[in-house]
């Protein structure tokens, strides 16, 4: 088959084990970005499978059907950035791994280091000390302090672990489900959406971005929180309603925020409006980007490649194609 891989910004696919899964293919990888739909699907044309790096490009209609060859699209995890509709109704089959019972360690450890460096202002310690200055900020300490997990899943579950283990009162939120479960694992659930913002030192945010979750986190939950509070988002930016994180930091509550996902990806503009603002630690998009985890991840995605080529899909996210896939 000819394999298009779109979005490997440093070119990082080629140098994994588990590529040589892709050894029999016709491997084209793209390290550019491009958001036109018309030039994508030029650069397109004649692929019969297509793997994306999670959501880093929107696959539209508009751009399906400008690709009588396309067979497959494989990659792992949610898939809000694909026209599944679409898919269906042009033979293309969409097959994912949702890995429902594998929690991303690398991004809960990055949602870690995010909170760590948000408390003890490392990025302008840091900056300061290179530029001749020494101890320039008061950090603090994170002992005895609230962590708040909002969206108690696979991933929130593992950092509220590290919480507990830096002595925090973890505090959960969630939606019903989650906090019944949450009660049922001995955790603290908080009395309702206020007190949660209201209460919580640190929140961390870990739910999926679907449409019930799109701008959970408005303009007036984020008013709530201590004038020295730090909100984490390590999940999606579209968790939280468009515009009220910037606002919120330029009114000072929460105090600051630490985010590793942004509206419009990549962000290749130094002027963007959060980059330029002293209270916000932000990093590209990086919470799933470790060897280890590409490895995992990607295993999954090619052999969902090979189990298409010998006729056999895995993990198939729109079965209803299997009667009318392209061949």
């Amino acid at each position: 088959m000819k394999v298009a891989v779109l979005d490997d910004y440093f070119d990082t696919l080629r140098t994994l084990q588990c590529f040589g899964k892709l050894a029999d293919h016709d491997v084209s990888v793209f390290t550019d970005h491009i958001r036109d739909p018309g030039t994508l699907a030029e650069r397109l044309t004649g692929f019969d499978a297509l793997v994306l790096i999670r959501e880093r490009t929107r696959i539209g209609a508009s751009l399906l059907e400008r690709l009588p060859d396309l067979k497959l699209i494989s990659q792992r995890s949610v898939y809000p950035h694909i026209d599944i509709d679409a898919c269906t109704r042009l033979g293309i089959v969409v097959s994912s791994d949702m890995h429902a019972g594998t929690p991303s360690y690398s991004t809960a450890e990055l949602t870690w280091a995010l909170i760590l460096a948000a408390a003890r202002d490392l990025p302008r310690q840091v900056a300061d000390l290179k530029a001749g200055r020494w101890q320039t900020a008061m950090g603090r300490t994170l002992r005895a302090e609230t962590l708040g997990i909002y969206g108690y899943g696979r991933i929130g579950k593992v950092v509220a672990g590290y919480g507990q283990a830096f002595g925090m009162r973890v505090l959960v939120w969630a939606g019903e489900r989650s906090r019944h479960r949450a009660v049922a694992e001995g955790m603290d659930v908080a009395a309702s959406k206020q007190e949660f913002f209201e209460t919580c030192d640190v929140v961390s945010l870990h739910m999926r971005l679907v449409d019930a979750t799109r701008g959970i986190v408005a303009a007036g939950d984020l008013a709530r929180m201590k004038p020295d509070a730090i909100l984490v988002n390590t999940s999606r930016a579209g968790l939280i309603e468009p515009g009220a994180l910037v606002d919120a930091l330029r009114a000072g509550r929460p105090g600051m925020a630490a985010v590793d996902v942004f509206e419009e990806e990549p962000v290749t503009d130094p002027g963007h409006p959060l980059l330029d603002l002293d209270n916000a630690l932000c990093t590209p998009h990086i919470g799933y980007v470790t060897r280890d985890e590409w490895e995992l991840q990607f295993s999954d995605v090619f052999d969902q490649i090979n189990a298409f080529a010998a006729g056999a899909p895995v993990n198939v996210v729109n079965p209803d194609v299997l009667g009318h896939r392209r061949r």
